[in-house]
């Protein structure tokens, strides 16, 4: 029942579009297909008038023209009756047009992913070292048995990782070396093999390290008259100097880590007034190649 129906309506549909062709071409319609029941009747040509049917029938015609009859669409305002919807219909241009929008569209989004992953990933940003704080309790020279230090030093020591999108990885421990007059008498460990360091974080480490003397140190003659001057102002030249190994994220080298902190520190005993101390910005060494 449903496709009598259905294939009584769209031989209406079909009866109507070769009218209005016959309408512009003055010649009758023809049918092929059998007329059904519930086609509308239509005038023949010779009756209607010529001069008032053709400007609207081309218009009707040129838009039923662009109709299939398996599909409904209506292309360029054309209205399927029969469907009673009207889908829309894309011109080849437009498809072209929308076509390379798109394309360009994708390339931009790659260019800038690039851009983005390079300036993310491409170029290495060291760190940044530095002294916040440090005081200097004790600072004795002991020549017997052996030259050696009895100290008191304490310091708050940052490294900040400056990358936005990389993170460092310690690939050997990182140690802080204490000297004086060029000659090392302790070491500290600050982080240890495998620890990472965030993008954009800062790592803190509070250093408090002493000996009661067991800390030697090869000072020679000319340290130790180094040392008798300073000793004599209370003003010590204390250097700290980190060193270790490090990989940045998505890089494949190991890159040496080295940084050295010129300090000045007030010997400060128990008991007496605290001494102001100012930030240290510390050198790092040349990196390596392609680091």
């Amino acid at each position: 029942m449903f496709n009598r129906i259905y294939q009584a309506g769209r031989n209406t549909v079909k009866e109507q579009r070769a009218t209005i062709v016959s309408a512009l071409t003055g010649s009758q319609p023809r049918f092929p297909f059998p007329k059904s029941k519930s086609a509308a009747v239509l005038l023949p040509p010779s009756i209607l008038p010529q001069d008032s049917l053709r400007p609207a029938a081309a218009a009707a015609a040129a838009a039923a023209m662009c109709c299939f009859d398996d599909d409904c669409c209506c292309c360029g305002g054309c209205y399927d009756t029969f469907c009673d919807r009207c889908c829309p219909c894309i011109s080849y241009d437009t498809r072209e047009a929308i076509f390379g929008i798109c394309i360009c569209l994708l390339l931009l989004g790659a260019v800038a992913l690039v851009a983005v992953l390079l300036a993310a990933y491409g170029f290495i940003r060291h760190v940044e070292v530095a002294v916040e704080d440090a005081s200097l309790t004790r600072f004795a020279l002991l020549t017997s048995p052996a030259t050696a230090f009895a100290y008191n030093l304490s310091l708050t020591l940052t490294v900040r990782n400056k990358n936005w999108a990389m993170a460092i990885k310690n690939t050997q421990p990182l140690e802080a070396e204490y000297s004086f007059d060029g000659q090392r008498f302790d070491r500290v460990l600050l982080a240890g093999e495998g620890d990472v360091l965030p993008a954009g974080k800062t790592m803190v480490y509070h250093l408090v390290s002493g000996s009661g003397g067991g800390a030697y140190v090869a000072l020679g003659n000319a340290g130790e008259v180094e040392f008798a001057k300073e000793n004599a102002t209370g003003m010590f030249q204390v250097e700290v100097a980190l060193a270790g190994e490090v990989r940045y994220q998505a890089h494949i080298t190991k890159c040496s880590f080295a940084a050295t902190c010129p300090l000045t520190l007030q010997l400060a005993p128990p008991g007496t007034p605290a001494v102001v101390f100012t930030k240290v910005k510390c050198k790092l060494a040349k990196p390596d190649k392609n680091c």
